[in-house]
């Protein structure tokens, strides 16, 4: 499929682009020249290739996690600047 000046403007048009009538050109240029280099790729035997969603193997670098028991408000709440009971006491933000 070749892209003429007719589709840049039609693709122009949906993403609200103003092109001059040189760029409309290049545009189409560079459109036709990936689109050819697509087709090349098209060309390899891939017959043999595993389908992968990925090029490099992904692996999770986060721990597993592990159930432990709190160490408590009294614990938590120690460097606390302020504290109310078992809560952080903060600043009001509205007046």
């Amino acid at each position: 499929m070749a892209i003429d000046i007719k589709h840049v403007e039609h693709v122009a048009l949906l993403g609200r682009l103003r092109l001059s009538d040189e760029e409309k050109l290049a545009l189409t240029a560079d459109l036709n020249n990936i689109l050819q280099y697509v087709e090349k790729i098209n060309e390899l035997d891939t017959t043999q290739v595993e389908a992968t969603s990925h090029i490099l193997p992904i692996r999770n670098v986060t721990r597993p996690d592990v159930v432990k028991p709190s160490p408590g408000p009294d614990v938590m709440l120690a460097n606390a600047p302020d504290r109310e009971e078992s809560f952080f006491r903060v600043p009001p933000i509205m007046e």
